[in-house]
């Protein structure tokens, strides 16, 4: 309680740097949003303390829950260099959906955090705004999240971000890799750009380049370099969706580590894989940061994605069909390579 006569000033939240007000407004702003991400099985609306969902568990047999979180890294650094916040949050669905799918798991609903030094409303709602375009693209609920406001735990302008993604799958179609042979084909859907992984480095070679990111690059059509770099994760929930996945035996999602280390993840102990280097090329943005940064080959394919964002490991007999199914999805699928019986990578050039 309040000492009486005490002739200090009273102080409130707002003045140790916390706007409950800003928050308050900030969920109405993002009210419609959320909304369009609804499921029929999501049972709240936003507000509450926590998102229910309930599973009609009619449609399975054996359903088994998988769950992911991820952040998008120092990407964020550079959207705020360039005060373009309306697809960082797409990445943020992404990042955390991609790695969900490599189960066979169709993504159920999602939830975020976003942490903040002061909260400025119109960047805060640029970016959940992204994260409901996301969970849209994705066909999951966005049923919850948290906004934390904590000055003097960011600088001006700076915030971060967190998301965790629920998906399903039946048991006897969960995709674990167990399947995989030496001779299965490895076939690669394209990616958008870097992704969301890398942008360490990527800051690096902006830095030691000294280069514009408003200017357009070699091979670019006109594009920025910052939108080169800024385009968002895909989101491969669609494509997957329309395979019969029990024709798949891997999925690996292209992140950290590269096409080097995501798949091979993936294959059996003892067997490793042959990638053909020659079959797809790479966005022109990755020929443009291994040029300016001086990057080897072996380091570009072990941090970067190289142009290749989701890989489906499939024998050799389902090539053709899986091949169809894609292309009836709209994707260009490429086939990178195969499964080897010797362990480790191996890159044709």
């Amino acid at each position: 309680m309040a000492i009486k006569n005490d002739p200090r000033p009273s102080l409130g939240y707002k003045d140790a740097g916390v706007d409950i007000d800003a928050g308050n407004k900030l969920v109405d702003l993002i009210g419609p949003a959320v909304k369009s991400t609804r499921r029929d099985e999501v049972l709240t609306g936003l507000g509450g303390c926590g998102g229910l969902f309930q599973l009609d568990t009619s449609r399975y047999r054996e359903p088994v829950l998988v769950s992911g979180t991820d952040g998008v890294g120092t990407k964020l650094m550079l959207a705020r260099q360039l005060n373009q916040h309306s697809t960082i949050g797409i990445d943020l669905v992404a990042m955390c959906v991609n790695d969900i799918l490599t189960s066979g798991a169709e993504p159920l609903f999602f939830l975020d955090y976003y942490a903040t030094g002061k909260l400025h409303t119109a960047v805060a709602q640029s970016v959940i705004e992204g994260i409901a375009e996301g969970c849209r693209q994705a066909g999951c609920a966005l049923i919850g999240g948290e906004t934390a406001e904590m000055p003097g735990m960011y600088d001006e302008g700076e915030y971060d971000l967190a998301g965790f993604c629920v998906g399903v799958v039946e048991r006897d179609r969960i995709i674990d890799g167990s399947r995989i042979r030496a001779g299965h084909r490895i076939l690669g859907l394209a990616s958008s750009g870097p992704h969301s992984n890398g942008y360490s480095l990527v800051r690096k070679v902006l830095e030691v380049s000294a280069s514009d990111v408003t200017a357009a690059f070699d091979g670019s059509n006109g594009v920025s370099l910052g939108e080169a770099l800024l385009a968002p994760t895909r989101i491969y929930a669609g494509p997957l969706k329309s395979l019969d996945s029990s024709k798949v035996d891997g999925l690996a999602h292209i992140t950290g580590g590269g096409l080097t280390e995501n798949i091979t993840r993936i294959v059996p102990q003892g067997l490793g894989i042959e990638i053909d280097r020659r079959n797809w090329n790479p966005p022109p943005v990755f020929d443009w940061l291994q040029a300016h940064g001086n990057i080897a080959d072996s380091e570009m394919l072990r941090t970067f994605n190289c142009g290749i964002g989701m890989c489906l490991i499939i024998a050799e007999a389902q090539v053709e069909t899986v091949t169809s199914q894609l292309i009836a999805a709209g994707e260009q699928p490429v086939n990178i390579g195969r499964v080897g019986d010797q362990p480790g990578v191996r890159y044709l050039d």
